[in-house]
């Protein structure tokens, strides 16, 4: 597919941080703070002299290697556990902590970015499995800078999934046949919508639009775009791969599935970023391998290059994740920009012949309705019952995501998507200025995304589809 909303240069988005603070919607009883004075300390001094702190003060880490701050923390049941730290960095540079519970790695680089002065308090968010009862969560500098100056951990009482949530339903998916089924072995259609990219529109994901997503429209999935190129992960790979950890957290408590996007684009070919992809999902499927609702996508878009090529990357990535994740189901663009190859004048039969040696993958297509419709259609008609397929991303307008929304080609598509039980992520959950984008220009620097008052025609009209799920057969 010619992509050029890729290509344009984007003005007016908000810079964004490497975190994001978040508030949890799901849990089951309140997250329990704890005051980092009233930790055991090596290395360290509790003070008061910056403001804005929580308690009685706040630990300065002394500027050496090795200093740390143990918490004792108590867990009503075993399990994940997110873990969330507000510090305050007032230098210039990251200064990253390892992450032990019980005396076991649970997070060898935790980044602690610059929040430009020591009174400005942000908070970094990760997970970590504990035992029920009492546990020992050490946070330890591993620069010789020290590490950030440490307010406060707060634990969320357990991850495990809501029962009335689509995760909570659903439990760890897998590929059975050519169908993505659930914990019962029953094939499931999941609905969402993708971000933007990160870069740009990372400002339209925050509290309230994920609380929209999740309770006002109903979202199975959300799908996590972070571009490679373009301004994006191979500029400030610490950061991005942060702000996904953080998505990913924010996504499980609201007991959706993580769609973890590698979206490159440009250049086509991903072995490009085969060695980085390696270095990212290694520390993705190592953190959140025991969460159920994470779903691998490890290329976006190839285009311009064979399928042989996509193949090979694909099997030298795979097992990278494997090695961390076993059971955490896998997605791959398809050649011609996720279309069986038509785009680039090839066809399905390209994959049909040489699929994929690996188990638990699905192969991903693309589609614009305005765009493409029959030959497009037909090839993915033909091959839906041959290969495991998802739809990982979609739109009613144009391929360059503008332009007039063809709402009843698109509805042919979900029609029959639907009747496939095949899964799908709709382009796009920002308020670009694109017909695309679901949220008219300026919500996003708003709290309100509830409703169809802030939607766009496309947004309305694909929130009233995710609004009517599939059934999540448990028997």
């Amino acid at each position: 597919m010619a992509r050029s909303r890729w290509l344009v240069a984007l003005t007016g988005g908000a810079a964004v941080a490497a975190t994001l603070v978040l508030a949890p919607t799901t849990a089951t009883a309140a997250p329990v703070r704890y005051e980092s004075e009233n930790a055991v300390l090596s290395q360290g001094v509790v003070e008061s002299n910056h403001a804005g702190f929580t308690g009685s003060g706040f630990v300065n880490y002394n500027n050496v290697s090795g200093g740390y701050v143990e918490y004792t923390v108590t867990a009503a049941q075993a399990g994940t556990h997110s873990l969330a730290f507000r510090y305050a960095n007032g230098t210039t540079a990251n200064r990253p902590v390892s992450v032990t519970v019980n005396g076991a790695s649970a997070v060898s680089a935790l980044a602690f970015p610059v929040t430009g002065a020591w009174t400005t308090w942000q908070t970094v968010t990760t997970s970590a499995t504990l035992t029920a009862g009492t546990n020992k969560i050490r946070v330890t500098a591993t620069g010789a800078e020290g590490g950030p100056n440490a307010d406060s951990l707060t634990v969320d009482p357990g991850s495990a999934p809501v029962a009335n949530t689509p995760v909570g339903i659903n439990g760890q998916l897998h590929v059975c046949g050519v169908k993505l089924c659930n914990q019962y072995n029953k094939p499931i259609q999941l609905r969402g919508m993708s971000t933007h990219g990160l870069q740009w529109y990372a400002q339209c994901v925050k509290t309230a639009s994920l609380d929209a997503l999740a309770n006002d429209w109903g979202a199975d999935i959300l799908r996590i775009s972070m571009y490679i190129q373009e301004g994006g992960y191979e500029t400030d790979p610490r950061k991005y791969t942060d702000m996904v950890h953080n998505y990913i957290e924010e996504a499980t408590k609201r007991g959706m599935y993580a769609l973890v996007d590698w979206h490159q684009l440009t250049p086509g070919d991903p072995n490009h970023n085969l060695a980085r992809a390696k270095t990212f999902f290694t520390e993705i499927a190592q953190r959140h391998k025991d969460k159920v609702n994470i779903i691998y996508d490890i290329a976006n878009e190839p285009n311009e290059t064979p399928w042989s090529a996509i193949k090979s990357y694909a099997e030298q990535l795979i097992p990278v994740i494997r090695a961390q994740d076993a059971n955490g189901v896998v997605f791959l663009g398809t050649h011609g920009w996720a279309s069986f190859g038509v785009s680039d004048g090839r066809s399905e039969q390209d994959i049909l012949n040489a699929p994929v040696n690996a188990t638990n993958i699905m192969y991903t297509f693309h589609f614009y309705a305005a765009s493409h419709h029959d030959e497009y259609f037909n090839a993915l008609s033909r091959t839906v019952d041959r290969i495991p397929v998802f739809i990982t991303e979609f739109g009613t307008q144009t391929s360059s995501g503008d332009g007039t929304n063809d709402f009843a080609y698109s509805q042919k598509y979900l029609d029959f998507l639907a009747g496939k039980k095949i899964g799908w992520t709709n382009w796009n959950f920002s308020d670009d200025f694109r017909s695309g984008a679901v949220f008219k220009t300026g919500t996003c620097a708003g709290n309100n995304f509830s409703g169809t008052s802030v939607l766009k025609p496309a947004g309305v009209w694909i929130r009233d589809r995710i609004k009517s799920p599939d059934d999540f057969p448990t028997s």
